[in-house]
């Protein structure tokens, strides 16, 4: 039996490369790729959410001041205050505490610092709606600063949380269901009722967007009472974002076919949700990711829901237009292009019947 060095195969490539082929051709390249894919994705989403929230730091933190702030013990206390919280305090001057506390209604600021006229004296007011976590570090450091500066301080909170939702999490919780169910829908919908055409395909994503967002809202307000919800407007919001997370995925679907999940993905989950504001409140996360998930339409749910249930009467449209944005952009995109949609379904044929052939 002799040896005989590899060859050209018989249809004139190399062994290697006949099985190179055959490798592409199955099942097994996709899955391969799916399996670096979910390592690198497990990865960043443990750095994403680490970075973003696990060791929540104070930047500028607007905090409004009245009073005789300008006084020297005054302003040893407020020094105290940045040293205590190692940030810089936005200070925002009111002509009183009222018109301090209808600033706070309008999410302008997070705290209110009352001098007294003899700076003998402050009054920290603190709101517990407007961010925990902010509220958290304001009534932690406050004490020990009037003890280092002698400065006797109170601390009220002016805006406190409902008793069923002590640490305001109910809200990220609800928003981030309507972020996950949107696209998960659509995912479905994309498996399951493939046939459906473009505008089949936006009717069926408004209608469990709708029934899904009663869903929720009812589930935790009616059922579990978790949080006193001013309903018709949670349940519009809540519906808005399983739309537009659904309309998102749509329109990557559109683009990147069966790799979709991975922009989906990535946008909403690795890069919304941290940056959304509802588990750790914007001024302690890094600038950068505060600033952006406002833009997005996880952190849009999250300030349109949260001003809802909280600051009533006092809601701001900037986050329903930043949903509606996304909605409209991923749906004409969608539109647009929706001959490149993997889904719908091909035209019947003509029942007119044909000719009899002649004898």
């Amino acid at each position: 039996m002799s040896d005989k060095p590899e060859g050209p195969s018989e249809g004139g490539g190399t062994p290697r490369a006949a099985r190179w082929g055959a490798f592409k051709q199955s099942p097994f390249l996709p899955a391969t790729v799916l399996v670096l894919i979910l390592a690198a994705a497990a990865a960043l989403f443990a750095a994403a959410y680490t970075y973003a929230m696990a060791n929540p730091t104070p930047h500028d933190i607007p905090t409004g001041v009245t009073g005789q702030y300008e006084h020297p013990r005054g302003r040893e206390f407020l020094d105290g205050m940045e040293k205590a919280l190692d940030a810089e305090l936005d200070l925002r001057p009111y002509a009183s505490r009222a018109a301090a506390r209808e600033a706070i209604a309008d999410q302008q600021i997070y705290a209110v610092l009352d001098v007294a006229d003899d700076g003998s004296r402050v009054h920290v007011g603190v709101s517990s709606a407007s961010g925990f976590s902010v509220a958290e570090v304001f009534t932690r450091s406050a004490p020990s600063v009037s003890r280092a500066t002698g400065v006797p301080a109170t601390v009220e909170d002016l805006r406190p949380l409902q008793s069923g939702d002590p640490r305001g999490l109910t809200i990220f919780y609800i928003s981030l269901a309507s972020v996950i169910i949107g696209f998960v829908g659509a995912i479905q919908l994309s498996v399951h009722a493939r046939g459906l055409n473009p505008a089949e395909r936006i009717a069926v994503t408004a209608a469990y967007a709708l029934l899904g967002g009663f869903a929720v809202a009812a589930v935790v307000d009616w059922g579990l009472g978790a949080v006193d919800l001013p309903f018709a407007e949670s349940w519009l919001i809540l519906a808005l974002t399983m739309f537009t997370c659904g309309m998102v995925f749509t329109m990557f679907n559109t683009f990147f076919h069966r790799w979709s999940m991975i922009p989906t993905w990535g946008l909403l989950v690795l890069l919304g949700n941290p940056a959304s504001g509802g588990a750790v409140a914007p001024p302690l996360l890094p600038t950068f990711i505060g600033r952006l998930g406002q833009w997005l339409p996880p952190g849009a749910s999250v300030n349109a829901q949260h001003t809802a249930v909280y600051f009533q009467g006092h809601q701001h449209a900037f986050p329903f237009l930043v949903l509606a944005a996304w909605s409209l952009l991923a749906a004409g995109l969608f539109w647009f292009w929706r001959h490149r949609h993997p889904g719908g379904r091909t035209p019947a044929p003509s029942q007119t019947p044909a000719p009899a052939a002649s004898a």
